[in-house]
């Protein structure tokens, strides 16, 4: 059966974009967004980040403030559009053509809290690295592998739909494997079993997959349990690592892990965890605001709404997001 034919047009716009992307010079394309992203305001994703910034911050931040976390917002997905370009053009972090990649070396400053995860992998039995859709985390991934680290990330690929494949592709360009979040829990598991980073992202809401209502910035947030789920199957923490743009370079960092509390029962447990999880995500999105995907329905879920759908009864057209975590790891 072919792909529809709204999807086949939107891929061949796409793969058009890409190519053109790649053969201008870099300052030219994000000077291009920036100039696009000026017009967004009043589209439905630009009235949906204000909305969300009224939402999160309320009257601790002045309209004046919140103004200026939007314009930033639209210099960062510039800058981040750029990126992924540059990584597109593949980045391999071995082999001949590893100087390819050599860009990110400069673009990237590790900082020694890069020990945190170490620690965690020094262990043999892998890690769960959980991040969100704050700064660049794409190439947050590649500076990983490009440091020797082995794994794969969880990502949607949608059935039938031909544009999905340029993340897939993307990563296996700078030597990561993307999983699809239908795969059996055991795939993810022998990831973590060869000693490998199995990577998360995990801060926003995907409706069709088992989540419970938590909070975040003060509101209940339709969360997704699936990193709790799998931190317990695997008896690993949480490593939660961000790469967020300050002073001019990316700066990689990680957190302490978060670690599955054992004095509290099963359910309660992952709850608390998720808790923790929100907690971080909230406090890395404070620090750099215009970082973090605002345009995206945070809180559009409310308790009672919908129940979730287990990953087998969905359909492949759902309009979900396309790195959303796999499901429960029971």
């Amino acid at each position: 059966m072919k792909d529809p034919l709204r999807r086949r047009l939107r891929a061949r716009v796409l793969d058009g974009v890409i190519a053109t992307g790649r053969r201008l010079p870099g300052g030219l394309v994000e000077a291009g967004i920036r100039s696009l992203g000026t017009l967004s305001r009043g589209t439905r994703s630009g009235r949906l980040v204000v909305s969300n910034l009224e939402l999160a911050f309320g009257q601790e931040l002045a309209p004046a403030r919140r103004e200026e976390i939007r314009r930033g917002l639209i210099a960062h997905t510039a800058r981040q559009a750029r990126t992924w370009l540059r990584l597109s053009r593949g980045a391999p972090p071995e082999g001949a053509n590893r100087d390819r990649g050599a860009w990110m070396d400069e673009a990237v400053e590790v900082e020694d809290s890069i020990a945190n995860l170490e620690r965690v992998l020094a262990s043999g039995r892998g890690a769960i690295v959980v991040t969100a859709h704050l700064g660049d985390w794409e190439l947050l991934c590649a500076t990983l592998r490009r440091r020797g680290m082995q794994g794969a990330v969880v990502g949607r690929i949608k059935h039938r739909d031909p544009a999905s494949g340029f993340w897939p592709e993307l990563r296996r360009g700078y030597g990561v494997e993307t999983i699809p979040q239908d795969a059996s829990p055991r795939r993810l598991l022998q990831v973590l079993g060869k000693g490998e980073t199995l990577g998360l992202l995990c801060d926003l809401e995907v409706r069709r997959l088992d989540g419970e209502f938590l909070p975040f910035f003060g509101h209940e947030a339709l969360t997704m349990t699936a990193p709790a789920a799998l931190a317990r199957a695997s008896g690993l923490p949480l490593v939660p690592v961000r790469c967020v743009h300050r002073d001019g370079r990316y700066r990689l960092s990680a957190d302490e892990p978060l670690e599955l509390r054992e004095d509290l029962p099963r359910e309660e447990a992952q709850l608390e965890l998720l808790s923790r999880l929100n907690l971080t995500y909230e406090r890395w999105i404070r620090e750099t605001p215009e970082q973090w995907s605002w345009h995206q329905p945070r809180w559009r879920t409310r308790p009672g709404d919908l129940d979730a759908v287990p990953l087998s009864g969905r359909s492949t057209d759902a309009n979900v997001d396309h790195q959303a975590p796999p499901p429960q790891y029971d």
